[in-house]
């Protein structure tokens, strides 16, 4: 196998942004697309030149046509189709979030073992440039001791009826939004808070539209993230340490040439810190490509994605129960 050739398991609308980073991709061809809706696979597949599609999702995963597939189903679906995926002898890249209860990431993972699948969570801003100079810029040391990590991922949603605030399909700001700036906190700080404080506002469907988290790592390391659906976009995340911090204005979002990260020193005047622009969901292509290709393991490893659940449910009985949950 010297390419693979991708599926796209439903006809939502992030697929718009990675329809353009698999035929960017050296190594990657969009072959087929799948809709529970027949008709409306086959004016997606004309709409975006696609050559295949499908009437059913079963259909296109046992078809033998495809090597990959993105999964971008509504959240609560994630785990189910991911497995059936693998178990067809198909490799997954799933949208964020991952799963929506440890369960399901334990059954995933276990589905990726047993089948010798590549199994990712598509977290597409950790392979961009600037997230990676910035984890290297933690680990030579150039921030000092990591004190606090802040971060925040807002937007409207003016709809009643959004499939956003379903709860039954895993709804609510903190499992859309709030999971970047949870993940990039895990990122930097490295691996799962010891303890949780979280605090919702509900809507009127039941699920959080804004929803803020203390995260308590070891070593005084504390991390803050705030998500809203409520609020206008606005998009950010900070790094303060003993040394000077790194600021970002656009940390999470596709290609903006606005884009900025800044150090700021303990002694001196910030400088603005150059990164190299590249196309946001082509990194994770390129990831999954290395790793059903060469063997590679994924940038974003399953046990940091099993985490970013973990502590997405504690945030939640944080915030249901008014209380502290610990993770230890």
């Amino acid at each position: 196998m010297s390419f693979i050739r991708w599926g796209l398991l439903s006809t939502a609308n992030i697929n718009r942004r990675l329809i353009p980073a698999i035929r960017m991709s050296q190594r990657g061809e969009l072959v087929a697309v799948a809709s529970r809706d027949e008709q409306k696979a086959e004016a997606y597949a004309r709409e975006w030149e696609i050559p295949t599609a499908f009437g059913s999702y079963e259909s296109m995963l046992t078809s033998g046509s495809i090597d990959a597939v993105y999964i971008s189903l509504p959240n609560h679906l994630h785990a189910e189709w991911s497995i059936r995926a693998m178990t067809a002898g198909v490799h997954v890249l799933c949208e964020k979030p991952f799963a929506l209860a440890v369960d399901e990431v334990d059954r995933m993972i276990t589905a990726s073992v047993q089948n010798k699948r590549v199994l990712a969570e598509a977290f597409m801003y950790r392979h961009h440039p600037q997230t990676r100079l910035a984890g290297e810029w933690v680990q030579s040391g150039k921030l000092g001791e990591i004190c606090i990590v802040r971060g925040v991922f807002n937007f409207t949603i003016q709809e009643h009826h959004h499939i956003r605030l379903v709860p039954e399909y895993g709804g609510g700001c903190l499992w859309d939004i709030g999971v970047y700036p949870l993940s990039f906190a895990q990122f930097i700080i490295g691996g799962q808070p010891t303890w949780v404080s979280g605090s919702q506002w509900l809507g009127e469907t039941g699920v959080d539209e804004t929803f803020a988290g203390l995260l308590h790592y070891s070593e005084s390391r504390l991390a803050m993230i705030g998500s809203s659906f409520r609020a206008p976009f606005y998009t950010s995340a900070e790094i303060i340490g003993t040394e000077g911090r790194l600021s970002f204005n656009r940390p999470f979002v596709v290609l903006d040439e606005t884009r900025k990260m800044v150090f700021h020193p303990r002694d001196g005047e910030p400088s603005e810190i150059p990164v190299p622009e590249k196309e946001l969901y082509l990194g994770q292509i390129e990831d999954m490509h290395a790793a059903i290709l060469d063997g590679a393991p994924n940038y974003l490893s399953l046990d940091e994605t099993r985490n970013h659940i973990r502590t997405v449910e504690a945030l939640y009985r944080s915030a249901q129960s008014e209380q502290i949950v610990h993770l230890d």
